[in-house]
């Protein structure tokens, strides 16, 4: 990530002492280049697993404009929340009287190595970058693997990151445990993200299409 990007706070202060706002959810922004799949399941998912205690928003660099069709059919299929997902510039986030942000976290290698804009609230930054699935090329069987391959590993790396002690940690200890979950299956996001992979998952889901 791009030190512009980096906003880590060296201070040891409890992260929750940092936070200081006891009446909100901690606001998360996930961030690729298009807002048009990985950051938008992203979203989907922290509102999920967060329960009230986490706000999912997502937002690109140079953003698509639309949502990709298979990410809201995949998130529907799962029973999650579509409604108010939309494809939109990170330059939102960043104007004044935005929204505070606590965590930013980029989905993609392409917005990690960014120039970001300044964010309010001075949030806490990792990267959790993940296969791009809209850029799959084959057939629908293709892509739905690589859009639930996707799905999987973000619904893990937040399902983690919800479960944090918050309470329990000052910032540095949080900013391990961020750079810790963004390398979790790292190893096997990349080795579904080729052809071979993808084709051993196809048979899985062809009749789910």
């Amino acid at each position: 990530m791009s030190d512009l990007c980096d906003l880590h706070d060296e201070s040891t202060v409890r992260f929750t002492v940092a936070h200081s706002v006891t009446d909100r959810p901690y606001n998360v922004l996930f961030l690729c280049t298009g807002n048009s799949a990985r950051s938008i399941l992203a979203e989907a998912l922290i509102n999920q697993w967060g329960r009230g205690k986490f706000r999912g928003l997502s937002a690109g660099s140079h953003p698509k404009g639309a949502v990709h069709p298979i990410a809201l059919q995949l998130l529907q299929r799962m029973n999650l929340p579509t409604e108010g997902l939309r494809s939109k510039s990170w330059d939102e986030f960043a104007v004044p009287g935005a929204a505070p942000l606590d965590f930013v976290f980029t989905v993609c290698d392409n917005a990690a190595g960014e120039v970001c804009p300044y964010w309010p609230g001075q949030p806490m930054t990792a990267h959790w970058g993940v296969p791009d699935p809209a850029a799959v090329e084959g057939t629908d069987a293709d892509k739905w693997v690589a859009f639930r391959e996707t799905f999987r590993l973000l619904d893990n790396r937040i399902k983690i990151f919800t479960s944090l002690p918050l309470a329990t940690l000052d910032r540095i200890e949080v900013q391990e445990r961020l750079d810790a979950i963004g390398r979790t299956a790292a190893a096997k996001a990349g080795e579904c993200a080729t052809p071979a992979g993808r084709a051993n998952k196809s048979k899985a889901v062809r009749a789910a299409i």
